[in-house]
């Protein structure tokens, strides 16, 4: 009996959170073990089902790398990086449309059919949802990377209006037709501040934000936008960390509530995040929390 009081009390707890957060519109980005791991990929595919069938309006953004080396192997590709950033040339970048619009997209759609949610997987080209212009770095030509300089949320209005759960591939043209590939963390901050989401979801293999890197138990639950400043500047935000950390901030500068840096590696992740008082990972506001 008494497991079955805990289990109604876990859902006693979450009954605010559902109430507070139906119709509001969450943005995940989706990657990291959670797409190489079947086991954490069905259950990080659960949770966006959950949250779907309590009323919420998940938009799935998603990466790919793992999947584009595995296929740059294949053909015989040499990957080159530059600052971490790869290096994509034409061929390479046809590589990488194909690996991340098709494969990899149509597996995250096909995986939320399994739970009856009626998926939708789209490209930053389709509807114009994303224009872009080649990203210039000083330490060498990227090729066909981009930044976002323009979002259309039209497209994506008319998804989710409809009932359909929005999954995007970081990809993207420029005005004159170019294809780039972006950086997914950027792509789904640009679309969270667009769409005004509630809140926007980082899946990592992190647990979130550490004093101590090599310590877990660090882990820091709350922080705002003045805080974030100055964890840079100790340097407990550094390396890898802080472009991540950027595009939260430039998320909740651009309108959403909250942004949350949780690790993809726990079982059910991202309700415990939203669905629990304490959450997991790191959530990062405005304001005092």
């Amino acid at each position: 009996m008494e497991k079955y009081i805990e289990k109604a009390s876990v859902l006693i707890e979450a009954l605010p959170y559902i109430k507070e957060f139906n119709e509001k519109i969450v943005v995940i980005k989706y990657g990291g073990s959670a797409m190489t791991d079947n086991l954490i990929r069905a259950k990080i595919i659960e949770d966006i089902a959950l949250m779907k069938y309590v009323g919420m309006k998940p938009v799935i953004v998603h990466g790919g790398g793992p999947a584009i080396n595995n296929m740059l192997d294949r053909i015989g590709k040499k990957t080159k990086f530059i600052n971490g950033m790869r290096v994509t040339d034409q061929e390479t970048m046809e590589t990488v449309e194909m690996v991340l619009s098709g494969n990899v997209n149509k597996n995250i759609v096909n995986l939320l059919a399994a739970h009856n949610i009626k998926a939708i997987g789209i490209s930053g080209k389709d509807g114009k949802l994303f224009t872009a212009e080649k990203l210039i770095i000083d330490d060498g030509d990227l090729g066909h990377v981009g930044i976002l300089t323009e979002i259309d949320t039209s497209l994506l209005n008319v998804l989710l209006t409809n009932g359909y759960t929005p999954v995007i591939a970081p990809i993207s043209s420029d005005k004159a037709g170019n294809t780039y590939n972006i950086n997914a963390d950027m792509a789904a901050s640009r679309v969270a501040s667009a769409l005004k989401a509630q809140k926007l979801i980082y899946i990592s293999d992190i647990p979130g934000i550490l004093r101590d890197i090599k310590d877990e138990g660090s882990l820091i639950h709350q922080t705002t936008l003045t805080e974030i400043e100055k964890l840079k500047k100790n340097g407990i935000i550094n390396d890898g960390m802080i472009p991540k950390v950027d595009f939260a901030v430039q998320a909740v500068t651009g309108g959403v509530s909250s942004v949350h840096i949780l690790d993809g590696r726990v079982e059910h992740s991202i309700l415990l995040e939203i669905f629990t008082k304490k959450g997991i990972g790191t959530i990062i506001q405005k304001e005092q929390l």
